[in-house]
This record gives structure tokens, C-alpha cells and sequence, in this order.
């Protein structure tokens, strides 16, 4: 059957079927999923774009994640080109150079999804691997120089071809994890996600027809572009720059420009990209700026194509956020929430009372790799971990959130990590230090314990581990985020970024994440 093509209310039938299956398609990688990062903490992100890679509908999860896909989508078809993409494939890629935009150990699997004859869509996620090979178990090494180091690179290649399995593409990931079952347990729940969102695609075809499917798609767009522009127009316009200094000293800049269809971010004059696993992509940069984009200017509609053409960004080849050549990625998040919130910091100074005071603003990602020492079997506990966020003009911060590039994710169980990974947790708890004062307060950070029953080792990430988070309008400064190792003699040693720190039976690994900004004037 094929509808009016102006036919509004089919056209939101259709909107809002490409978003169930969107859903749907979160709901069965979450159900199949092997590694608790996925099926707990939900480290993932799904979505549906169009033929081109336009992002149609996306699923929960984490919301920079949501922003890799159409971009992912996009890489692909530039790499192959539409003319050789078939019905029953499938591709895969990792590689920020790729597609993949974050790090190796974010995997990207998309499909095709063929109707009435026509490429009508792709279906895609991201999740998180335990373990792509590298140096280091988890991959996430901090003594790297090149990305050649991290592990395993799919080049967005392709993983099925016409339906059949390329059984050599999977040989090459499984001997190149530790965790091979793992890595392919989450794999084929990745694809089987894919597969469940493209037969939800294909029945809306063969329901409402392509003209009307098209039709409602471009619609859908068209309201994204209005509702920014909408929400552009009660920004202040004007030219806003900020200067921050990060924990190892480096300063970067950011300019935002505020016009009446345009928001702009000028990130040039940023310090070259390193030799050292703390640089970003582009596209990396782009998911930060669309992140404060969206927040300010349209944050009730899912993010759709249409939702980011008003957004310029600017950036500069050979910088920590353009990283170009052999340059690393594993900690590129740390790298792309404090751009964020970098960006954050800029338009709340400008807005006084429309945004919070700063929040601990680290993944704080904590990984702990051994034998569990019950059944041998070897393990590989991916964390990230939560902290407080900024207090307001009208209330306290909210304690123990995870940071806003997580999203709707969740913290591991206390008995999964116990069960799972053979690992003792003395205490999870709110902080009791008084960072972040005002008349309304941060919200507390996290204390946290980690007991060890076996030989293990340790690699982290915590960024804001020197600078505080802000306060606003008066408010006091937030806490620090950092790690301890306490060893079972009761020495004890202070990290930030680590890998590979050996861990002996009793070593406990206490962590602590900052209290938010406070907020003290009285601007509501």
C-alpha cells in the first residue's frame, strides 16, 4: 500500500516506528550481550540512518556513542561506495582513521537494509570490546606512541558478504582478543541487533510504501532543522571564547559564535596532536560541539539528521582534536569530555543561571584484568565510574551520576563484579568531603573499594585529577578525581593515568571521584 505522501499522520506513524525499532534493536543487543559493560553499565549506542547516513532514529545508551554512527555510516560508504554495498552484508570497523572515530575498543557493526528493491537504510551500533589485543589487557595502555600499539584495527571491512559470513574476518578478531569467546559472544549480539532493526525497517516499507517512507524521512529532518533554529533564536548571539587549563598543563581554546542560523565552534589554536593516547578525531571534536549543541537548543526530540545543520565546527589537521597520521586514541574520551565540557563552561558564563556548575567530567574508566580466583577462568572488568555533578541557581547537584557523555548507562552491581571477576567490593559510597560549597552545594562523588583475591593488573584514566570542578556565580570549586593503590603492607600510591600496575591478593584499589561545582548567587 502507498499513502499520500503529505499525509502527516502517517508520516508520524512512520517517525515513530523507525524510533521503536531503534529501540527494539538497543533491547536485544542489552538481552544477548556477553560482557557486563554492555549488558550492565549499557556502554553501548544503536541507530537507524537513511540510504546516505543520515541519522533517522537512535536507541538509549550513550548519547556520543548515538553521534559515531552516521558518521561510522558515512565512512563506510565513502570507503566502498554505494554501487558494490549489497543486500546481507555486513561491516565492521573500529579504526578512528576508519569510521570508528573513538578507539579500538569501540566496534562499530552496520548493515544495509534493502526495500522494494532500493538501499533504504542502515542499521548500526557500537559497543564496547573487553579486549581487542594490544599491549596491554583491555587495550587501554597509557605508554603508547602510535595506534599500531592499542590492538586489533578493522579498517571498515567488511564482516558478512550476501549474507555468508566472512569466517576469516572472524578468525583475525578472536586470535586477537584475550577474551575471545567474549569478544565474539558481543559480536553477534551486535549483529543480531542490526538484523532485528532491518526487518522493523522492511516491514515499515512494505506497510506505508517507499514514497511515503522517503517522504516521512525528509519530514523528520525538516522538524529537526526547525526545532534548532527555534531553539538557536533564545540564544544570546554574540562571540564567546574561554581558555582552560588542563591537568598536565597544556591550555586549550574554544570560540563559540551565536548568529541567527548559525552556532559555530572555532577550535584552532589547540596544541598538536601527541604521541600519546590522549587525542581525538574529528568527527570526535564534532560529537562534543553537537553534544552543547543539542542541549541548548533542542534537548526534548531524539537527534536526528537535521538536528546539527545549523552547526559549524571548526577545527585544525594535526591537533589533539584532529588527530591525523599514526596518532593514538585509547583514552580519547577523556580527551572529548573535557572538550565538552570545556564548551559547557563557555556558554554557562555567558548564560548566567541556564547551566549547571562543572561536574567531575572523567569517564574515570577503571580496568582490571586477571584470573578469577575461583574458576580460573580469564577476566577482563571494564568501569567507568560516577562522580557529582554541578549544583544550579535553583537546587543542589545531583550525587553520583555518571558524566554527561554517558547517558542513560547504569553502574555494574556490586554482586555481578563479585560474581563475575572474583573481585571484593569493601564499599561504594557517596564522598564525605565538603568540596563544592554555596548556597547550593555539588553533588558528592564516589568512594570507592576494590579488594583483589588474586594476581591482577591495573590500568586507569581519570582526568580533572589536578583542576577541580567549577563552581558558578560565586560558588566554590568541586573535587579531584584519582586512584589509589593501598598495597596489603599498607603502602600506598597515587594514580591518574596507568597501565599495567601489578596487583597481589589483598592490594585494594580505592577510588574517589569529585564533588560538582557549587552555586552561589541568587540568579533565578
Amino acid at each position: 500500500m502507498d499513502t499520500r505522501a503529505d499525509d502527516p499522520i502517517t508520516a508520524t506513524v512512520i517517525q515513530a516506528s523507525m524510533v521503536a525499532a531503534a529501540d527494539e534493536m538497543f533491547a536485544v543487543l542489552k538481552k544477548t550481550a556477553m560482557s557486563p559493560i554492555i549488558y550492565e553499565v549499557l556502554d553501548v549506542g544503536t541507530g537507524i540512518t537513511d540510504a546516505h547516513g543520515e541519522l533517522v532514529s537512535s536507541g538509549a545508551g550513550i548519547p556520543t556513542f548515538v553521534g559515531v554512527l552516521d558518521k561510522a555510516v558515512k565512512r563506510i560508504i565513502e570507503l566502498n561506495g554505494l554501487e558494490t554495498i549489497c543486500a546481507g552484508d555486513v561491516f565492521v570497523t573500529n579504526d578512528p582513521y576508519f569510521g570508528g572515530v573513538t578507539h579500538l575498543n569501540d566496534v562499530v557493526i552496520a548493515l544495509p537494509v534493502f526495500a522494494a528493491g532500493e538501499l533504504v537504510a542502515w542499521t548500526a551500533s557500537i559497543a564496547h570490546w573487553n579486549d581487542v589485543g594490544g599491549k596491554t589487557a583491555g587495550s587501554m595502555a597509557v605508554d603508547v606512541t602510535e595506534i599500531f600499539q592499542e590492538g586489533l584495527r578493522l579498517p571498515a571491512v567488511r564482516l558478512f558478504q550476501a549474507g555468508k559470513p566472512i569466517r576469516s574476518v572472524f578468525e583475525i578478531i578472536a586470535a586477537n582478543s584475550r577474551l575471545p569467546d567474549f569478544v565474539e559472544g558481543d559480536l553477534w549480539a551486535q549483529v543480531a541487533a542490526g538484523r532485528k532493526a532491518e526487518s522493523r525497517v522492511k516491514q515499515i516499507v512494505e506497510t506505508y510504501g517507499l514514497s511515503s517512507y522517503n517522504n516521512a524521512l525528509e519530514s523528520l529532518f525538516e522538524e529537526g532543522e526547525r526545532r534548532a533554529l527555534a531553539g538557536l533564536a533564545t540564544l544570546p548571539a554574540g562571540s564567546y571564547q574561554i581558555e582552560e587549563e588542563q591537568d598536565d598543563g597544556a591550555l586549550w581554546r574554544a570560540s563559540i559564535t551565536v548568529s541567527a542560523d548559525r552556532f559555530t565552534v572555532d577550535l584552532t589554536g589547540n596544541p598538536k596532536q601527541r604521541c600519546a593516547p590522549y587525542n581525538t578525531s574529528r568527527d570526535g571534536a564534532v560529537i562534543s560541539a553537537q553534544m552543547i549543541f543539542k542541549a541548548l537548543t533542542d534537548p526534548t526530540l531524539f537527534a536526528n539528521g537535521g538536528s546539527f545543520r545549523l552547526l559549524e565546527v571548526i577545527t585544525v589537521p594535526g591537533t589533539v582534536f584532529h588527530a591525523t597520521g599514526n596518532a593514538p586514541h585509547g583514552y580519547y574520551f577523556e580527551t572529548r569530555i573535557r572538550l565538552y565540557d570545556m564548551l559547557w563552561q563557555c556558554m554557562a558564563r555567558a548564560m548566567p543561571g541556564r547551566l549547571p556548575a562543572g561536574h567531575f567530567a572523567s569517564i574515570c574508566g577503571t580496568v582490571i584484568a586477571g584470573d578469577h580466583p575461583d574458576t580460573g577462568r580469564r577476566y577482563t572488568m571494564v568501569e567507568p565510574q560516577m562522580g557529582g555533578w554541578g549544583a544550579t541557581c535553583e537546587r543542589d547537584g545531583l550525587d553520583a551520576m555518571y558524566s554527561a557523555s554517558h547517558g542513560e548507562t547504569f553502574n555494574c552491581p556490586v554482586e555481578i563484579c563479585e560474581a563475575r571477576y572474583g573481585i571484593d567490593v569493601g564499599f561504594k559510597r557517596l564522598n564525605e568531603t565538603d568540596e563544592g560549597r554555596g548556597r547550593h552545594c555539588g553533588g558528592k562523588g564516589l568512594s570507592l573499594s576494590y579488594r583483589v583475591r588474586a594476581p591482577a593488573v591495573l590500568s586507569t584514566g581519570y582526568s580533572r585529577n589536578r583542576q577541580p570542578a567549577w563552581g558558578l556565580a560565586g560558588g566554590e570549586n568541586g573535587g579531584t578525581n584519582g586512584l589509589s593503590v593501598i598495597r596489603s603492607n599498607g603502602e600506598r600510591e597515587d594514580y591518574a593515568f596507568a597501565s599495567d600496575v601489578p596487583l597481589e591478593p589483598n592490594d585494594e584499589v580505592l577510588i574517589h571521584t569529585a564533588n560538582g561545582g557549587g552555586w552561589a548567587e541568587d540568579l533565578c
